[in-house]
C-alpha cells in the first residue's frame, strides 16, 4: 500500500472478476489484493503472493467500477467480496475500501485466512457482512504444515467475528494425505459449534489448476503426485463438517 501525492491511499490490485458466484451470497464483484503472508501447499494464486504488483488503484478507483455492476448485484442478493492473496496484507487499504462500500449500501465479503492482529481484525470486521474465513485444519501441526504459520491469528479472528456478531462461512479444502484426518474434521466440528454466528461450513475438494503457476514461476508444487479427493472421501468429510 502506498500514498499519493494528494493523501489518498492506493493498494495494489491483482485482478477483480466482476461476476463471481462462489465468493459469498449472489453474484459477487471480487477484487484480489496483491500479497500474501501464508506459503499455503495447495495455493492456486501464488501469483499474489508478492506485496506488490498488479493494479495500482484508489478506493475511489474500485467503487467507481464497482457502481457500474451495482444494479445486478443487488437484483441477485450479492455484493463485493474481498480476497487476494491475504487482503489483511494491505490492512489500511482494505479497512477503507470496507468501510466505502458499505457506506453506498454494497454488502461486503471478506475472504481470508484471518493471519492478522486483534486490532486490525477488529476494524475490518467492523465493515464486514460476511467473513468467509479459510481453516486450513484445526489441528495446529497440520495447519502449519499446510500454510507455513500458527493457526492463532485465524482463530482469534473467528473469536473477534463472533464478538462482533458478523456472519461466518467457514472454509476448508479436503486435501488426501495432508488435511483428510476425519477426527481432525470431528475436532473442527465440535469446536465451531461454540460459534452461533457460523452459518455453515463448507467443504472444497483439493483441484491443481493453478499448479502452472508454480511452473511459469519457477517454483516446485509439493502435491503435483496428491490426487483429487474421491466421492467418498467427500461425502464423509461434509456429513461431518456441514450437518
Amino acid at each position: 500500500m502506498n500514498t499519493t501525492e494528494n493523501n489518498e491511499l492506493t493498494a495494489y490490485i491483482h485482478s477483480v472478476e466482476t461476476a463471481g458466484m462462489v465468493d459469498g451470497p449472489g453474484i459477487r464483484y471480487i477484487i484480489f489484493f496483491q500479497g500474501c503472508s501464508l506459503r499455503c501447499k495447495y495455493c492456486h494464486n501464488p501469483d499474489t503472493w508478492k506485496a506488490v504488483g498488479g493494479k495500482e488503484m484508489t478506493v475511489a478507483e474500485l467503487l467507481a467500477d464497482v457502481k457500474k455492476y451495482r444494479s445486478y448485484l443487488r437484483f441477485s442478493g450479492g455484493g463485493v467480496t474481498i480476497t487476494g492473496g491475504e487482503p489483511f496484507v494491505q490492512a489500511e487499504f482494505l479497512i477503507e475500501l470496507l468501510a466505502a462500500l458499505q457506506a453506498h449500501g454494497i454488502h461486503t465479503a471478506l475472504d481470508t485466512s484471518g493471519y492478522t492482529d486483534s486490532y486490525t481484525a477488529r476494524k475490518a470486521l467492523g465493515h464486514t457482512d460476511l467473513l468467509l474465513l479459510d481453516i486450513k485444519s484445526i489441528d495446529p501441526d497440520v495447519y502449519r504444515n499446510v500454510a507455513g504459520v500458527s493457526i492463532d491469528a485465524t482463530l482469534r479472528t473467528l473469536d473477534i467475528a463472533r464478538a462482533l456478531g458478523v456472519p461466518v462461512w467457514i472454509r476448508f479444502v479436503l486435501v488426501p494425505g495432508l488435511t483428510d484426518d476425519y477426527a481432525h474434521m470431528e475436532q473442527m466440528r465440535d469446536y465451531l459449534a461454540k460459534y452461533p454466528n457460523v452459518e455453515k461450513i463448507e467443504v472444497l475438494p483439493f483441484h491443481k489448476m493453478g499448479e502452472y503457476k508454480w511452473a511459469d514461476m519457477g517454483m516446485r508444487y509439493q502435491l503435483t503426485d496428491t490426487s483429487v479427493p474421491d466421492r467418498e472421501s467427500l461425502a464423509r468429510a461434509r456429513k461431518i463438517l456441514e450437518k
